[in-house]
């Protein structure tokens, strides 16, 4: 059976610790090299994960003819540079989300993967290929619980690190960026529309410099999805869809985990059952979905479009807490 020969571009953790084991047990997927600033830092992960070959610059890696398609975990602010050296290189790009810095840079991203219909460009938002998603709006788009009115969304997690690239505002860190995304991602997904206008609170952390905590408010015209985000917060996940008729409980919305079964809630009425999942990877079905696509010459599961559609989301939200106002 086929399987698309990958590169990885970058040593980042969550490449080592999550996509990289994940794409290796995939059924259309092979990862074949990897690359890194450092030769030694390469070899060392190379040998660690059993990757054939390891590549002391991404230039290496992307002149390298085996290699059909590249996965990049790069820190934002070189997410759109090497996606389109990559694109460049004749590779297809899965790359890690917030696909750019803002909707402009996405643009220009999305702009010059048209130059290579042949290719395919992706944001890796990997929630959006689990099962309960899946179930989730079909649940919605099924009438399951009604007419579609809110979702409420909450993410969190706890890093004072100064040195981590999340808390770097310079390079594209903060938490809007890095997990108040997936909240504007779900919503437009479950929603299956865009916000008409937006209205966002951001807290700053005074020596980091970033947003450690916000809220976001996004109006559908038929409904409104709310959210909160945090990076100094003890962790935790939780999502609602509620309808005039019933709801859906998304337990563990977006680190869905990868040896155990996972469950989501769907109540009609006074009525609620538990919809059980079996284990599945979520990052071994991105890749795999990807890579299917390469090889039977289809769309991609997510449009470059919808990552251009969500930076523009975003750009407004920030906007719209700097001036304290609401974005059309």
């Amino acid at each position: 059976m086929a399987r698309i020969r990958w590169g990885i571009l970058s040593t980042a953790k969550i490449a080592v610790e999550k996509v990289i084991p994940a794409m290796q047990q995939g059924e259309f997927s092979k990862v074949t090299g990897i690359a890194s600033r450092s030769a030694e830092k390469a070899q060392q992960v190379a040998e660690q994960l059993d990757i054939p070959k390891s590549y002391g610059t991404y230039e290496e890696l992307l002149a390298e003819p085996d290699i059909q398609a590249v996965y990049i975990p790069l820190p934002n602010h070189l997410h759109v540079p090497w996606s389109v050296r990559s694109l460049e290189a004749g590779k297809h790009v899965l790359c890690e989300k917030p696909i750019a810095l803002d909707a402009k840079e996405a643009q220009t991203l999305a702009e010059e993967a048209k130059k290579y219909p042949s290719l395919k460009i992706m944001e890796a938002f990997m929630y959006r290929h689990h099962p309960q998603w899946r179930k989730a709006k079909q649940v919605v788009e099924d009438g399951g619980i009604g007419t579609l009115r809110t979702i409420q969304s909450f993410f969190s997690y706890y890093n004072i690190n100064p040195e981590n690239i999340r808390n770097m505002p310079d390079i594209g860190g903060g938490g809007l960026m890095d997990i108040g995304c997936y909240p504007v991602s779900l919503s437009r997904f479950i929603f299956d529309a865009e916000p008409e206008r937006v209205f966002g609170e951001m807290e700053f952390d005074p020596n980091l410099k970033i947003d450690r905590l916000g809220s976001g408010i996004l109006d559908f015209g038929t409904g409104v999805s709310t959210f909160t985000y945090g990076t100094q917060l003890t962790p935790y996940q939780w999502v609602n869809i509620f309808g005039t008729e019933g709801r859906i409980e998304i337990e563990i919305p977006f680190n869905a985990p990868s040896d155990k079964p996972c469950k989501i809630w769907h109540q009609t009425g006074p009525d609620t059952r538990g919809i059980v999942f079996e284990t599945v990877d979520q990052y071994t079905l991105q890749g795999d979905l990807f890579s299917k696509a390469i090889i039977e010459k289809t769309g991609v599961p997510t449009p470059i479009s919808d990552a251009v559609a969500n930076m523009k989301v975003i750009d407004a939200l920030v906007w719209s807490a700097e001036n304290n106002t609401w974005v059309q």
